[in-house]
């Protein structure tokens, strides 16, 4: 597997190539649109704000050719794209041999799909479909800050071939074990991780704790009731990506949800958004009991200023939590 191709040239696309061509000497395309700003941005300077791309790696805006050339394609889009995305890719090339990596983290709004399951909807093989999630950011990875992740796959084979030959001494992956949990729970953390920014800008960043128990008893039910394993939601994927997500400065979601409760507007991708909506439908679904996630789409999609009284009513959208009737934790 050494010919790989990095679809998505955003910051963690970006990094994704970085980290295969420089940590473990692969041949790596990174690939985007030429329309896109950060593709013209690392066209025009070889760098972004997070990495410089190693002379090794190969520019292109070529899809054809970057899908064409990969034994091992990685995926790193906006989640709610990803289905027309494939249909492009498969449009330009057999992919038939190919392996796919999903280094993205979402649920589709429209279906309350996980992103694997699209995959394998437009004729992907399961057994050549594989998930890289975890916690991490760009900005400590590049610092030479170690971090674990997990690999996920229905298929065994392919998911320890791909941790086995991707772990280095900035990354330890695990292999997963719950394909459902681990894409659940990796998706989910975003949407605690804006309720964690709503906290942090309402003056209240103690009450992350209770949020980081809470959201994620919460995530466990919704994936035993999707089949999955409940304990998923405590494994890497989620409960260890809280770190990441619900107290570091550069988490989007959790900006975004600081801004939010300020009255100001976040201008980057907060995935955590739309993943609200998406688990809020998954939850009626299913008759799960989503508290959080309901408060966050409320946050999210409704217009909530100050009420006439001055109350800030996204705080109040996630302190009305603490009015539930009292029951046993567990």
């Amino acid at each position: 597997m050494n010919k790989i191709s990095v679809l998505g040239c955003g910051r963690w696309g970006s990094f994704i190539a970085w980290y295969l061509a420089t940590k473990k000497g692969k041949e790596v395309y990174s690939w985007g649109p030429e329309e896109d700003y950060s593709y013209q941005v690392l066209k025009t300077t070889g760098k972004n704000e997070y990495v410089t791309l190693a002379e090794s790696i190969t520019l292109t805006c070529d899809l054809k050719e970057a899908v064409s050339r990969a034994e091992v394609i990685i995926i790193s889009i906006s989640s709610q794209g990803l289905r027309g995305f494939i249909r492009r890719i498969m449009e330009c090339a057999d992919v038939s041999d190919k392996i796919f990596v999903l280094c993205m983290k979402g649920i589709e709004v429209e279906t309350g799909e996980r992103l694997s399951q699209i995959l394998a909807e437009a004729g992907i093989a399961p057994e050549k479909i594989a998930v890289w999630v975890g916690p991490g950011h760009i900005q400590d990875f590049t610092a030479g800050i170690p971090n674990c992740m997990v690999i996920d796959s229905e298929s065994v084979e392919l998911k320890k071939a791909l941790a086995d030959d991707f772990r280095s001494d900035l990354i330890r992956f695990y292999y997963g074990n719950d394909l459902i949990g681990t894409e659940i729970g990796a998706a989910a953390k975003n949407v605690m991780g804006i309720a964690a920014g709503v906290l942090d800008g309402g003056g209240l960043s103690t009450l992350k704790g209770p949020l980081m128990s809470r959201g994620a008893r919460e995530v466990a039910r919704l994936i035993k009731a999707l089949g999955g394993n409940e304990l998923s939601a405590y494994g890497l994927a989620h409960l260890g990506d809280y770190e990441t997500t619900l107290f570091s400065r550069h988490s989007h979601n959790r900006m975004y949800g600081e801004m939010l409760v300020k009255g100001q507007k976040f201008e980057k991708l907060a995935e955590g958004v739309m993943t609200a909506a998406a688990m809020k439908k998954l939850g009626e679904k299913c008759g799960v009991e989503l508290p959080i996630t309901d408060a966050v789409y409320d946050i999210c999609f409704h217009d909530l200023p100050e009420d006439a009284n001055g109350k800030n009513l996204c705080m109040e959208a996630i302190l009305k939590l603490f009015s539930r009737d009292t029951k046993f934790e567990f």
